[in-house]
């Protein structure tokens, strides 16, 4: 594919907003702690105000300024009766988080999400935590939402060694191990994402990490700190990847959050000859440059995958445009997402021309493909929907990409902020 096939490219400077993943965390961390927690830089999207409301719901008081959000609370032992079911929207991380931190109240609590959340799985939290002694009921799909939760108020410790890495079950597990009574041990076969195992120091709680295991006693008292979050690299993911395919392209984004059990992009990036800088390093973030470079193809798998999981779809698209082949394996963990990430990444992709085929856990990508126009579909999914707003950037063609208002999810303002680092050659 030569360049003059490409008509934009992106140049520019932007900052994309706080991380979803520790956006989330800061809200339900500082509703179980005592006192008042301050958030510099929270993220503003449909999925977070799923744990605001959450955390509204239990009596926590939240509080915003455009800058700065409070959250104060009593703790978590003190979370008020709610006999109506709680609707997170369709927030995972919102309603899995939530089994962890209720499960150590002696009431019931009612979760319901949105059509697709109450579609997805969430027994592998349920089940762990029912053996610390808690008690549930689906009340409509077997496993799914909306689930009627009985926590109680003596938990037994836990020893569980979990089948599939899932930062998200994890941090449940950890939430509910800080309110039982003796040592819990959770046992990871892969490293996933570590930003509770982080934040939970900063609130004055404890906890061992070595060697994938995790050992907290408890029970636990947590009290209110101050948090800065950094640029969601997921987000920031779209805008690296789009520099990186586009000749002409070169990027700075500032102030991203560098947690290497999130930024295995960089890894693969690295791996396909692609060119970029981190510069301005602090603590856990960073200002990343990156430019266009000319990419290879790789194999993505094993002890990798966790750390860019929420990657999959856009390094996708990257194949497409990488020379060679590129094997993706390992994921199935994209089929619990918002959607099935691996039949929705090839099928949409698949429609715009690239060649990519599905596997059992994951897909094949060969490359480099020219891409064009079509009728597309986030499917639901805000991830799938960002990857499609990419795709359009390789191509004359028009692509309609339908449900793009699920981008809203995470990233309310994607659109404005890729128009702004976007140009058009002449």
């Amino acid at each position: 594919m030569t360049d003059s096939k490409f008509s934009k490219r992106i140049k520019g400077t932007i900052r994309v907003p706080g991380d979803k993943s520790i956006s989330h965390r800061a809200l339900l961390l500082g509703a179980m702690a005592e006192g008042c927690t301050e958030i510099e830089g929270l993220l503003m999207a449909e999925d977070v105000q799923s744990s605001i409301h959450l955390c509204r719901s239990l009596g926590v008081e939240v509080t915003q300024s455009e800058k700065i959000t409070w959250v104060k609370s009593k703790g978590y032992k003190n979370f008020q009766t709610v006999t109506a079911p709680i609707d997170v929207g369709n927030s995972g991380t919102t309603m899995r988080l939530g089994w962890g931190m209720l499960a150590g109240q002696a009431k019931d609590y009612t979760l319901i999400g949105d059509e697709s959340l109450n579609n997805r799985p969430m027994a592998r939290v349920l089940e762990p935590l029912s053996s610390m002694g808690i008690g549930w009921k689906s009340l409509a799909k077997q496993g799914c939402a909306p689930i009627t939760l009985k926590g109680v108020d003596t938990l037994r410790p836990l020893f569980y060694r979990m089948p599939i890495p899932s930062a998200q079950v994890k941090s449940a597990l950890i939430l509910a191990a800080l309110q039982a009574e003796g040592l819990s041990v959770i046992e990871e076969p892969i490293a996933s994402r570590n930003h509770t195992e982080e934040m939970l120091p900063l609130f004055g709680g404890c906890l061992k990490v070595a060697h994938k295991q995790i050992r907290i006693e408890g029970p636990q008292s947590l009290k209110g700190t101050t948090l800065n979050i950094p640029g969601d690299f997921s987000s920031a993911a779209f805008f690296i990847v789009a520099s990186l395919i586009l000749p002409g392209s070169e990027l700075i984004l500032r102030q991203i959050g560098l947690n290497p059990t999130r930024t295995g992009l960089l890894t693969v990036i690295k791996k396909m000859g692609g060119t970029y800088q981190i510069v301005d390093e602090e603590v856990g973030m960073g200002t990343l440059k990156v430019r266009h470079t000319r990419l290879t193809g790789t194999i993505i798998k094993g002890e990798l995958i966790p750390t860019l999981i929420d990657e999959v779809p856009i390094i996708a698209l990257m194949a497409t445009q990488a020379h060679g082949e590129t094997i993706i394996a390992d994921a199935s963990e994209l089929k619990v997402k918002e959607t099935n990430r691996i039949d929705a990444t090839v099928t949409m992709l698949q429609r715009l021309g690239a060649n990519i085929i599905s596997t059992e856990d994951g897909m094949v990508v060969k490359g480099p493909t020219p891409l064009h126009g079509g009728v597309v579909s986030s499917c639901g999914d805000h991830r799938i929907g960002m990857m499609l707003a990419v795709a359009q950037l390789l191509t004359s063609e028009s692509i309609e990409i339908e449900e793009k208002e699920a981008i809203n999810i995470s990233y309310p303002d994607f659109f404005n902020d890729l128009d702004n680092v976007t140009e058009v050659l002449t």
